[in-house]
């Protein structure tokens, strides 16, 4: 199994900056595809940021020029640096994987529980 933790959420003021971390551990033989998903309170599951094994990112037209997903693939870990932070940035985010356990094994979707990012003044 592979298991995927986030770190770094938090309060923040509008037009501040976080960073969230996460880290996937376990029986982990590649991962290719991982993101950051956000939801907010009454609203649906949103991809915010994604990037592949060999760094190509993308992101969401609300997000752009603001956060930047980054990978480090030896440490199985991303980030994203987010920045000029807006209330309707507030909501949980969370960290998304594809990933094998083996080399013949079938690339399977692990997400972590989620960390807390409120922005208010």
């Amino acid at each position: 199994q592979v298991q995927l933790v986030e770190s770094g959420g938090g309060l923040v003021q509008p037009g501040g900056s976080l960073r969230l971390s996460c880290t996937a551990s376990g029986s982990i033989f590649s991962i290719n595809f991982m993101a950051w998903y956000r939801q907010a309170p009454g609203k649906e599951r949103e991809l915010v940021a994604s990037i592949t094994l060999d760094k190509t990112t993308n992101y969401a037209e609300s997000v752009k020029g603001r956060f930047t997903i980054s990978r480090d693939n030896n440490k199985n870990k991303i980030d994203i640096q987010m920045n000029s932070l807006k209330p309707e940035d507030t909501a949980v985010y969370y960290c998304n994987g594809v990933a094998q356990t083996r080399s013949w094994g079938a690339w399977q979707n692990y997400w972590g529980p989620g960390t807390q990012v409120t922005v208010s003044s």
